[in-house]
Order: C-alpha cells, then sequence, then structure tokens
C-alpha cells in the first residue's frame, strides 16, 4: 500500500492565547479526495497553511508527501498546488501572462508549452487574451486551479474554492477534480458545502479546532448517531407540526425541506413518540428516512464548544 499524501500527529497551532488547531492527528491517503469540513472559524484554513508549509506548528508533527513538516517545508511547497479562498492572480494580466508568470517561478521549461498545454486542459485557450480581472467567478476560480496543476503537484490543497461561483460551474469544477485523482494527485478540499462533502472519497469534520469525526460519508453520519423522520403534508399542517416538534422530548432538529420537515435526534424511542404525537394532532404524515451528513453536521456544531469565546 501507497504511504498516506499527508500523516499529522498532535498538530497544535495557536495566535496569542487562542487555540485554532488542538491536537489533530489525521491522514489523507494518497490517490484520494478528502473533504474537510467544518464552521467559520473551526480551524480548516489554519491547517492547511501547516500542511502547505506556511505555519509553523507549535507542537505535534506530521510529514506530507513524505517530507518532515518541521525540516523540510521548501520541499512540500514545491510538490504541493494551493489554491486560497480568494483569487490571487493578477487581474490586470491577461489569463496566458497570469500562468506565463507562474510557470517562471515554478521555472518549468518550456514555459510557453507549459502554459499552451495547461490552458487547452482546462478549457482557457478561448479565452487565453481576456484580462483575468474580467471573468466571471467560475472561471476565474478556473484559472486559479490552472496555476496550481501546471507544475502536476503530486497533493493538491483547495480551501473553499468553490465559494461564490454558480451551480453549473461548480459541477464542472468538481468534474475536474475527479479527473485529476483519477490520474494519480491527491486532493485535500475543504468546504461548507455537503454535496460537495458527498462527492469526496474521505472526510475530516474539524470543529472549532478539534477533529470530532473521520470516514467516508456514511461512516461520519452513522458516528453522528441520529435517527431522522420525514413529516409532510399541507402547507399550514406542516408549519404547525414544526412549531409543536421545536423542544419536545428527544427532536434535536426540526429542519424545514418544502412542504415537508426533517425530524432529527439521538434518542430514537422519545423522538418517535414525539413525532407521533405531533403527526395525530395536525394530521400530517411521517416515515423514517435516511440521516443526511447536513444533519451530521449540524449535530456535530452543537457538540463542540467556540474557542472564539
Amino acid at each position: 500500500m501507497m504511504d498516506p499524501a499527508i500523516q499529522v500527529t498532535g498538530l497544535v497551532k495557536r495566535f496569542g492565547d487562542r487555540t485554532v488547531v488542538n491536537n489533530v492527528s489525521m491522514q489523507v491517503a494518497s490517490g484520494q479526495i478528502t473533504g474537510f469540513l467544518g464552521p467559520n472559524g473551526s480551524g480548516k484554513t489554519t491547517m492547511i497553511r501547516v500542511m502547505c508549509g506556511l505555519l509553523t506548528p507549535d507542537a505535534g508533527t506530521g510529514k506530507v508527501l513524505g517530507y518532515d513538516l518541521g525540516r523540510d517545508t521548501r520541499r512540500i511547497k514545491r510538490e504541493i498546488g494551493y489554491m486560497t479562498q480568494r483569487f490571487s492572480l493578477y487581474e490586470d494580466l491577461t489569463l496566458r501572462e497570469n500562468l506565463q508568470f507562474v510557470a517562471g517561478l515554478y521555472g518549468l521549461h518550456p514555459a510557453r508549452r507549459h502554459v499552451t498545454d495547461t490552458l487547452e486542459t482546462l478549457g482557457l485557450t478561448s479565452r487565453q487574451h481576456q484580462l483575468a480581472g474580467n471573468l466571471s467567478g467560475g472561471w476565474k476560480q478556473r484559472l486559479a486551479l490552472a496555476s496550481c496543476v501546471m507544475h502536476k503537484p503530486r497533493l493538491l490543497l483547495l480551501d473553499e474554492p468553490t465559494a461564490g461561483v454558480d451551480p453549473k460551474a461548480r459541477r464542472e469544477f468538481w468534474e475536474e477534480i475527479h479527473h485529476l485523482a483519477a490520474g494519480g494527485m491527491t486532493v485535500l478540499v475543504s468546504t461548507h458545502y455537503m454535496d460537495e462533502a458527498e462527492r469526496c472519497h474521505f472526510v475530516n469534520y474539524i470543529s472549532y479546532g478539534t477533529l470530532v469525526a473521520s470516514g467516508t460519508v456514511e461512516e461520519v453520519v452513522a458516528h453522528a448517531g441520529l435517527s431522522t423522520f420525514l413529516v409532510t403534508g399541507g402547507m399550514a399542517e406542516v408549519a404547525t407540526a414544526e412549531k409543536r416538534l421545536r423542544g419536545m422530548p428527544g427532536v434535536d432538529q426540526v429542519a424545514p425541506f418544502g412542504t415537508s420537515l426533517h425530524v432529527v435526534g439521538r434518542d430514537v424511542a422519545a423522538l418517535q413518540a414525539s413525532v407521533e404525537a405531533v403527526v395525530a394532532q395536525t394530521g400530517t404524515r411521517s416515515s423514517p428516512t435516511a440521516t443526511s451528513l447536513e444533519d451530521a453536521f449540524i449535530r456535530f456544531m452543537g457538540d463542540s464548544e467556540d474557542n472564539m469565546s
């Protein structure tokens, strides 16, 4: 078996008296797409920057692509691609000029061939002479990805890469990520979108600096220990059921979805009794349904202590 692309143990990162990453141990398997989930301020970006060699941990050890996090940060930087949350290329340069600049930074020869091939692979050739600043969010995202993969990194780190782009651009982006992974590239991607997390081979959930769950999507949902009922009916009846269910025994979450409700809880017996009582009162209907990753996400958030307070 291949060694993990990332293997870290007991990582700690502090800013002043605030611990942003708290004793995190995790690994990312080579050739997989691994999702990194968590609320704002949970430490995802800090973890990614530590693994990039951009930040030095205050405690813990780790290897990225076989290189030591403490000693080999320059080598790590050469063999990874890192796409930040914000567009970080030059908006007053064309797409080709931006990639020509990046090719120079990595010492790629012949630079023109690398740039041309990358433009073609990412579907950017027709826009190569357009100023980057005039691109839509989706095309900026594609250009940013091109700049990260042109040097053919072994590991790609993506920090909320699809924030602010339309659903079509998001889907096309994920198709490209799966294509890269199929070619042997390892991908670690942080995201808030549950549908994107479900596209990953493996997910890690970090909440306020602490890793609270790891596994496949199915394993993480199971780890949450939740049961879910679907309550359906007319609009007025469902609205009444929602009000009555909140705060009842066994009910941890009530989430409206159109003219239905997802009613979620950890105590299945108490949850079922409350749902059946409200259904009888309101003339709605109920049935067990699969717990979603979003349900698990909300449960983990509720169980964690905010390290910003």
